[in-house]
């Protein structure tokens, strides 16, 4: 029997003070920080990594890896600390990512290198989804925004900080007598040590047991799905989506997933991920909606450094620094909806308004040009930082809300991993749809121009080879070819925009239950003590 509050019902903690839970929320943040910024950190240094370690045509496979595990790894991570307590498997999130990140930066190839980025991936899926789940044990759903709104405060600052650092570090030879690109990864162990301390010490949860058994066999089947499904988002561009190798991951994919929805089935509340949370309404929603969101998110986000370097012909560094106004956009509205939240006790309205700001942001970067003005440019990016800010944790919060107390990591992790994977699919539609037409947008322009014997090359000439010899072009072929690129990325962000309309329907489906008074661990109690009292009462 779930709890609720009225408006204006006076919300209650785990019995923690707002400094306690600050002091708790410092690790857990550092250890998101780790995980988010990983993302983003390796990419503008990829090609220095690659030369370093000749590894030119696998270098893809370094980020895929990541991708791939932490991704999967996420829904487990759920699962199980519902089962067996969330404070072990962080920390144990925390060492596995370490671990990771110190073998990373021991590399002497490319391989290598993506075998401990998967590893190091298999830590970053705890620690994306679990830091949320912890919070919401912790305090109550009605203060829960406002908490966690540092989460995503940390998660923009990232995104920002990952391509400067990670140029910055690719551009020095040696630090302290160790090659550049390597403090890549060895700068995670200070600051992971530090969120193992801060969480070691201060963190205190119930231990809990358990009678159900792990669903080996379940995770197995949907780690069988969702692989082959991210190898494909991926890499289908490069292996062409018709290929026999692009046919054979849907057919994994497929075959897994025919055999893993029976399965959780039968053994019901033993599956890794049970079905029974697909009959919640809000759950159903918010799933669709976490997926289009990551979907656009990435989708839209993916092409923003690729505009400002090619395009706008910015270094990377300069082009992570310029993504700022995203991160002050998402930032400053995430806080103000922790307030109203928690003033109000009102949720739903906030991913309305979200979306259709989104909707609004998109559109507006679809007109972006080669001489479109900076500041232009960074209002606009300050709208889809607001639009994020308001849609994203109010997902979180709603599906925590109307789920079971006991619930609470699976359905956290479970909105993690929908928006995770409608992320891949976003980025990977979006760089289809980008190099699937820039060619013919230059071509036409070309064209349509003097230098119209030039078309042929461009037609036939590897993209990466046109954009490494953008310097030497003459400066009214070069003009042109790049009023190509920013025409298809016209094409991508008017794509991006559609996508966000049947979230922006979605989202006045999702019920607005009213929110729980107490945390989730207090709420666990409260149930427990109602089960026992009415066993009791029927026994006398």
């Amino acid at each position: 029997m779930t709890t609720e509050s009225s408006v204006g019902a006076a919300p209650q903690t785990s019995g923690l003070t707002h400094r306690q839970i600050l002091t708790i929320m410092s690790g857990l943040l550092l250890g998101m920080f780790l995980a988010s910024l990983d993302q983003t950190i390796v990419s503008t240094a990829m090609r220095t990594i690659a030369d370093k370690l000749n590894g030119q045509t696998a270098q893809a496979w370094v980020t895929t890896a990541y991708l791939v595990t932490s991704t999967v790894s996420t829904p487990l991570y759920g699962k199980l600390s519902d089962l067996y307590g969330r404070k072990p498997f962080y920390l144990f999130a925390i060492a596995v990512f370490l671990l990771g990140s110190l073998l990373c930066g021991q590399a002497h190839s490319i391989y290598e290198l993506a075998a401990y980025r998967a590893l190091q991936g298999l830590g970053a899926g705890g620690l994306l989804s679990l830091a949320f789940a912890i919070i919401g044990d912790l305090v109550a759903p009605r203060e829960r925004a406002k908490y966690q709104a540092y989460f995503t405060s940390v998660f923009a600052t990232s995104s920002v900080l990952g391509p400067v650092l990670g140029g910055f570090f690719a551009g020095q030879a040696t630090i302290l007598g160790v090659t550049g690109w390597r403090w890549i990864f060895y700068v995670n162990v200070p600051i992971g040590l530090a969120a193992f301390y801060v969480v070691f010490r201060n963190l205190t949860l119930p231990r809990r047991r358990t009678d159900h058994r792990i669903d080996y066999v379940g995770a197995a089947l949907l780690s069988s799905t969702v692989v082959p499904f991210l190898l494909l988002a991926e890499k289908g561009r490069e292996w062409g989506w018709s290929s026999p190798t692009s046919l054979t991951m849907i057919a994994i994919a497929l075959v897994s997933f025919g055999l893993f929805i029976p399965r959780e089935s039968r053994l019901g509340e033993d599956a890794i991920l049970p079905l029974r949370i697909f009959r919640d309404k809000v759950f159903s929603v918010v799933s669709v909606v976490a997926t289009l969101v990551g979907m656009v998110m990435f989708g839209g986000l993916v092409l923003m450094p690729l505009y400002l370097q090619i395009v706008r012909e910015e270094s990377p560094t300069r082009a992570g620094l310029m993504m700022t106004p995203f991160m002050v956009g998402l930032m400053g509205s995430s806080l103000v909806v922790g307030r109203l939240m928690q003033r109000t006790g009102r949720y739903k309205i906030f991913p309305i308004f979200g979306t259709a700001v989104l909707f609004v942001g998109m559109l507006l970067l679809s007109t972006l040009k080669v001489d479109t003005p900076m500041p232009q440019v960074m209002s606009y990016m300050v709208v889809v930082g607001v639009g994020l800010g308001l849609t994203m944790q109010m997902l979180v919060i709603s599906v925590q809300n109307s789920l079971p107390p006991q619930d609470m990591g699976l359905s956290t992790s479970s909105v993690t991993f929908f928006r995770s994977m409608g992320g891949t699919l976003g980025a990977a539609v979006s760089l289809a749809v980008l190099f699937g037409t820039v060619v013919g947008n230059i071509k036409e322009r070309l064209l349509d121009s003097p230098y119209k014997d030039l078309a042929g090359q461009i037609n036939s000439a590897k993209l990466d080879n046109t954009t490494s010899l953008f310097g030497t072009l003459p400066g009214p072929v070069k003009r042109l070819v790049l009023e190509g690129f920013a025409d298809s990325m016209h094409t991508v962000f008017l794509v991006v925009a559609v996508l966000v309309i049947p979230a922006f329907v979605l989202t006045f489906f999702v019920k607005e239950v009213p929110l729980r008074t107490t945390g989730g661990l207090a709420a666990q109690r409260e149930q427990l003590d109602g089960e026992r009292a009415m066993a009791e009462t029927a026994i006398v």
